[in-house]
């Protein structure tokens, strides 16, 4: 069993299931975290811009087939279910739950719904004139992080789309606690590549005086490809994890491999705000089977991570991010 030293997960280090042959010394592409923070308080990790030189190894013998049953993510979209109620029920005892959007608030709908104009628009003032000064998140980032991280944001992808669906919304005192799943779509052309970014963010707000004042982050993912046919992955991940449990992380491509060379790698990293447009050095591998295959042992105490793998092919590059949250027993987000 081979193990990637590179990047420890707390106290466990991936460890590859597959035997894998390494390319050619001195071959260390950069895999570029770049968290596009936000839109509606909401923050969304992705690994993008992946600059790779590698010299051609030896085409790799075709793997057996595999039976998987993950939902497919393609390239031209990315659709993950939103966590169930039991995953993301609130921890505080129950104030009433209305259904959404139809007997929600009008200044909640309004509100939502300007967000999402004013960030299509990449108008930062209108933007955050709906968060306090005092907003904060489960991630670390304070009122004056939201404004300089999308003002970066939006500078490298001026064309970035929001669309926010309102889950469910719960009246708790004079404030409102609202679950939301935003859709964020745009491209970037780096050296003349066209880099596409499909992300999934569901989140919880909480609303005072008509401003957003807290937020979580239940559940994201998101896919960047480049080329002109990235491969189309299937993924395995859990949401949720307790500490210490083993958990597997398998990026599956679905197209035959034939005798292509494969190359990959997985990235773990806590979520912190420092890390949102940090470069990290990745050593790919030749993959020998259709794709990554990983085992996991999560950290001793509660943590949220950035689970990422990058899939390199001659036609073109994917790149996924799933965030992984590390919980003690029985506890619930």
């Amino acid at each position: 069993m081979h193990h990637l030293t590179a990047q420890p997960f707390g106290s466990k280090e991936f460890a590859n299931s597959q035997p894998r042959r390494q390319p050619s010394q001195g071959n260390l592409p950069r895999i570029m975290r770049l968290v596009p923070s936000l839109l509606l308080g909401v923050l969304i990790s992705w690994a993008g811009g992946v600059n790779a030189q590698t010299e051609n190894p030896s085409a790799p013998s075709d793997p057996p087939a595999e039976t998987v049953t993950p939902e497919t993510i393609t390239p031209e979209t990315a659709t993950p279910e939103t966590p169930t109620p039991e995953t993301t029920a609130p921890e505080t005892t129950a104030p009433e739950t209305t259904a959404p959007q139809a007997d929600a608030p009008p200044e909640l709908v309004d509100a939502l719904a300007q967000i999402d104009v004013a960030a299509n628009q990449k108008d930062l003032q209108t933007v955050m004139s709906f968060f306090s000064p005092q907003f904060t998140t489960s991630d670390g980032l304070t009122y004056d992080d939201l404004q300089r991280t999308l003002t970066a944001l939006w500078e490298r992808y001026p064309n970035l789309t929001y669309a926010t669906e309102l889950n469910s919304w719960e009246q708790d005192g004079v404030a409102i606690v609202a679950e939301t799943t935003t859709t964020i779509i745009g491209t970037q052309t780096a050296d003349g590549q066209t880099i596409k970014l499909t992300a999934t963010i569901t989140s919880r707000q909480r609303f005072e005086n008509q401003k957003i004042v807290q937020q979580e982050i239940l559940a994201e993912q998101s896919l960047v490809t480049t080329g002109e046919n990235p491969p189309t992955v299937q993924v395995i991940l859990p949401e949720q994890v307790t500490i210490g449990q083993q958990f597997e992380f398998d990026v599956i491509v679905q197209e035959p491999l034939g005798d292509r060379i494969l190359l990959g790698a997985a990235l773990e990293e806590r979520v912190q705000p420092s890390s949102y447009f940090t470069p990290t050095p990745i050593s790919l591998e030749v993959l020998a089977s259709g794709g990554l295959f990983k085992v996991g042992i999560a950290p001793a105490v509660p943590d949220t991570r950035w689970v990422s793998a990058v899939i390199i092919r001659d036609d073109g590059t994917t790149t996924v991010t799933r965030r992984l949250r590390v919980v003690r027993p029985g506890d619930t987000p």
